[in-house]
């Protein structure tokens, strides 16, 4: 399934320049909102591969919009999410840009939007049960994908 709108915002105030040039081609770090605490973690954990590997970081949010509505009007205005996640990706040191997807599913958005064989970073509670992030990492993973867990202590 493709996916219907894409919003990039431009790289977080007070980020560093990308050591690569301009001409070549940019090692990326992905990073997948899942919740803001857990989202916090991995993009502390995906700073920390990004400035060992100068590499940038995408911080790839999918906004589910439910079928009685138009694709193209989600519940939650995109103004309101550009500023939230603005401030978020403000908080890494690294280079990051944040794309917001609209779609009707989020696992499938997220598969889409990555690259094959990406380095990817999902924030998620610490515990032995099931939960949602760790099934998006297992789907992830069985799709070729990198993918580093950070666990939140909560």
């Amino acid at each position: 399934m493709p996916l219907a709108f894409e919003r990039l915002l431009i790289p977080a105030a007070g980020a560093g320049q990308s050591p690569v040039s301009e001409g070549s081609p940019r090692l990326e770090v992905s990073v997948i909102f899942t919740s803001v605490e857990a989202t916090l973690a991995a993009l502390r954990k995906a700073g920390a591969l990004a400035s060992e590997l100068r590499a940038g970081i995408n911080l790839i949010v999918p906004q589910v919009v439910p079928f009685p509505l138009p694709l193209t009007s989600p519940p939650v205005l995109l103004d309101f999410n550009e500023r939230r996640f603005h401030v978020l990706a403000g908080r890494t040191p690294v280079d990051t840009t944040v794309r917001i997807y609209l779609c009707r599913d989020g696992p499938d958005a997220v598969k889409a939007a990555l690259q094959p064989k990406s380095l990817v970073v999902v924030g998620g509670r610490k515990c032995w049960w099931p939960t949602r992030e760790k099934a998006l990492v297992r789907r992830l993973r069985r799709a070729g994908h990198e993918v580093v867990f950070a666990a939140t202590s909560l």
